[in-house]
């Protein structure tokens, strides 16, 4: 199976290198300044049981001139469109795409381009690029979790999971990608509001008098909203996010609390602002998650 991985970063990169490892024919997408710097030195991944360095196909978009069998789409919300274009060439009616973008609106948008070609996906890895362009893994977390909108399981669906699963990947397949994404999607608004509202660590805000009970406000809003969809958290889920997110001592920070307080755009609308809007349409109250929206859009705007 020929396998496209756009976005060489700290997602496409780790899962890519870790499928390239494993002998599956990997090649990547990448932006040209990107693309270049993986030519030159290889793809590095610091794992946390060792370092490994390939030099698998680096492609840019203009160079793309046959299809794929299965399309890793690993960008930010905000490079999806950009990381779209020119891609025709490697999508044919029997090509697969497969997203590990975190939110909903994305399916649409994919959906749009490539009707009834999209499965449900998401992922967990504790990762980042570094200084030297190589992928460092902070905790040996690295899941993978797959699925068919529709919730069939369909040929197509498992021979992307058989390809899939190798060693440093922990693939499943789930029975409600739908489902699954929404509960992860939970987890990622909840501890975005918590920490870039109060911009703090878990850790901080639980020292803080009041902080505990606010958190838990937060998740009981994102939770209503979940549920309100159809999508209602599993008690085992709901203390995980409890857990995770009311750790006294904890130095965890949300993707979005990083971004903004490194000054980059985010992904703040396609987070957060769309779980905004799916709870006005659904009529569910969210008054913290409203007023966390609010300074976020109101720091980006006063942004140069």
């Amino acid at each position: 199976m020929r396998i496209l991985v756009i976005g060489p970063g700290a997602t496409g990169g780790y899962f890519g290198a870790r499928l390239a490892e494993a002998g599956r024919e990997v090649t990547f997408l990448a932006r040209p300044a990107r693309a270049a710097q993986l030519r030159e030195q290889g793809l590095t991944v610091v794992g946390v049981k060792g370092t490994v360095t390939l030099h698998p196909p680096v492609l840019t978009a203009e160079q793309v001139d046959a299809p794929y069998d299965l399309v890793l789409v690993a960008v930010k919300a905000p490079a999806l469109t950009a990381a779209l274009q020119g891609i025709e060439a490697a999508v044919s009616s029997e090509t697969v795409l497969l997203p590990f973008l975190n939110g909903m609106s994305h399916l649409d948008e994919l959906e749009g381009r490539f009707p009834g070609q999209v499965l449900g996906g998401l992922v967990k890895v504790m990762t980042t690029v570094d200084e030297q362009g190589r992928i460092v893994q902070f905790k040996p977390v690295a899941s993978l979790t797959l699925g068919e909108l529709s919730k069939e399981r369909t040929t197509r669906v498992n021979a992307a999971l058989k390809e899939l699963t190798v060693p440093g990947i922990d693939t499943t397949l789930s029975d409600d990608i739908v489902a699954s994404m929404w509960h992860k999607w939970v987890f990622i608004v909840a501890s975005g509001v918590a920490t870039c509202l109060f911009r703090s660590t878990v850790g901080g805000i639980m020292a803080t008098p009041g902080g505990k009970a606010a958190v838990l406000r937060i998740i009981d809003e994102c939770e209503a909203v979940a549920a309100a969809a159809g999508f209602p958290l599993p008690e085992a889920e709901h203390r995980a996010i409890i857990a995770m997110l009311t750790e006294p001592g904890s130095v965890f920070t949300s993707s979005l609390y990083r971004d903004v307080t490194a000054g980059r755009a985010g992904e703040t609308e396609h987070l957060i602002g769309n779980f905004a809007a799916q709870a006005s349409r659904l009529s569910v109250d969210t008054p913290i998650l409203d007023l966390a929206l609010i300074q976020l859009r109101a720091t980006q705007s006063a942004r140069p």
